[in-house]
């Protein structure tokens, strides 16, 4: 794939027709998406990361970290929801992942590796591009990072961290996601510099096997975390602390169960989906089948239920829902949750529900924290010899301590989406700046889309909303 230096930029005003802002899943989907449309137009993906396709999440290098859906979930193709298995099954049988093998299964039903599905994304915007090559199409790598993006009436110019300055009929914002961890809270309590990246195994190894390892939060960073402790050698306790002390349930393959929601429109708001869902997941149980049946096919209405309902509604749903909704529907791959569970039952892993109130003055070396557990009004001090911090996605932009973000909220470019979860859109992703103006040049996708459809960070959500905006990005008229 070309790919511009950030050291070759030049002084002049480099032009495209489309400026896509990320070069993770989100970026490298939308630019496999108009590759494939009819026309010429030429796309600049900035992404500061040496590779398309991979993002934070699809980065990792290590078997043991895979997707905690199965393959037959996790298709980028919209329109064909077995293209991964279809991949991978041509993967295996070329001798790629060996290991797989020893999963008996059949391969829609495997749990790749996520550095494997980034591959396997890289591969089908290579095929894009061969498509694209036909109406002379072309995608570029810019790696360099966006630190401000302004917009005109017939055009929006970005800066990049290098000085590069770019001008595009179109941008889009795929950013993905930002991780909590990095937000300027955890900035200025010091806990960046304290804590362990969760995938970072070659740290880990040098610590004491025996040891003590502090974990915030039990979502899927969490599993992942124990993963690498467990690769890196370390046999000893590992403390997780998060707020409910909820662990993600394991990921089953449950049979087809009845489309309750689409049977009945009159299921409208939260409380009545979670009444009816209850009702089913019992049903389930009492004929014997598994309570994820049910439970699964609310995902195809999420968007809508979510689109639809109001802010008091929605407020409810994330203070009193969202931890078990997450716990429930985002679920760890088997693997993960099978070493999960057996630490749990020899004791060394730990789960605490408490709420992490900062960094305590530690001695020898140690890494000391002050948490509150549930029900206790006085904080307690726990040390051990590292810290993982788990604590998740930061989806209020006005909390992520990166230049464009900042920028954007500045200018009025943007403005916070409901309940401050990403930002701001029009249902075909043009962004709402903060005088309710509905953006002609400017448009986000996934993850920054998070309140509007709630469910916006998922491999099918990203690929519908790449499909959709490539086809309103491909009339974009010649600069």
């Amino acid at each position: 794939m070309s790919e511009i230096q950030s050291g070759q930029a030049t002084d002049g005003l480099r032009h495209a027709d489309i400026l896509i802002v990320g070069g993770g899943l989100s970026g490298a989907m939308l630019a496999a998406q108009l590759l494939r449309l009819p026309g010429k137009r030429q796309v600049l993906v900035i992404e500061p990361r040496a590779e398309l396709g991979r993002g934070e999440a699809y980065s990792a290098v290590e078997l043991g970290h895979t997707l905690n859906g199965n393959a037959a979930r996790m298709s980028v193709d919209p329109d064909n929801a077995d293209d991964l298995t279809q991949w991978l099954t041509e993967y295996i049988a070329a001798g790629g992942w060996p290991e797989s093998d020893e999963q008996q299964v059949p391969v829609s039903e495997l749990f790749p590796p996520r550095g494997m599905f980034g591959l396997y994304v890289q591969q089908r915007l290579s095929e894009a591009q061969a498509v694209g090559a036909v109406n002379k199409s072309t995608v570029e790598h810019v790696r360099a990072e966006v630190v401000d993006l302004q917009t005109r009436d017939d055009s929006v110019l970005l800066t990049l961290s290098d000085g590069q300055r770019l001008q595009g009929v179109y941008a889009v914002l795929a950013t993905g996601m930002f991780p909590a961890a990095r937000t300027p809270q955890t900035e200025s309590s010091g806990l960046n510099g304290a804590a362990l990246d969760p995938w970072d195994v070659a740290a880990m190894q040098q610590l004491d096997p025996q040891s003590t390892v502090l974990i915030i939060g039990s979502g899927l960073t969490m599993v992942d975390a124990v993963v690498s402790l467990e690769q890196a050698g370390h046999c000893g306790p590992i403390d997780v602390f998060s707020r409910h002390g909820l662990l993600p349930h394991v990921r089953r393959q449950p049979p087809a169960w009845a489309d309750f929601l689409a049977e009945d429109q009159s299921i409208r708001t939260p409380r009545q989906l979670m009444r009816e869902l209850r009702r089913h997941c019992r049903d389930a149980i009492a004929q014997g089948i598994d309570w994820q049946a049910p439970l699964d096919t609310v995902r195809a209405h999420i968007g809508r239920l979510w689109n639809q309902a109001t802010d008091v509604q929605r407020r409810q749903f994330v203070r009193h829902v969202r931890p078990w909704w997450e716990s429930h529907h985002h679920r760890s791959p088997p693997l993960s949750a099978e070493l999960v569970e057996r630490l749990r039952k020899e004791g060394r892993l730990r789960i605490q529900a408490a709420s992490f109130k900062g960094l305590a003055p530690s001695v020898d070396g140690a890494v000391s924290l002050r948490i509150r557990r549930r029900g206790e009004s006085e904080t307690t001090v726990v040390s051990g010899a590292a810290l993982i911090n788990s604590s998740g996605i930061e989806y209020d932009w006005r909390r992520v301590a990166r230049p464009l973000p900042q920028q954007l909220l500045a200018r009025g470019l943007v403005r916070p989406g409901p309940l401050a979860l990403g930002i701001a859109a029009a249902s075909d992703g043009a962004v709402l700046g903060a005088d309710e103006h509905v953006a002609s040049r400017l448009f986000a996708m996934g993850p920054p889309l998070r309140g509007m459809w709630w469910e916006s960070t998922a491999v099918t959500d990203v690929a519908s909303q790449a499909k959709a905006l490539a086809a309103r990005l491909a009339t974009t008229p010649p600069l």
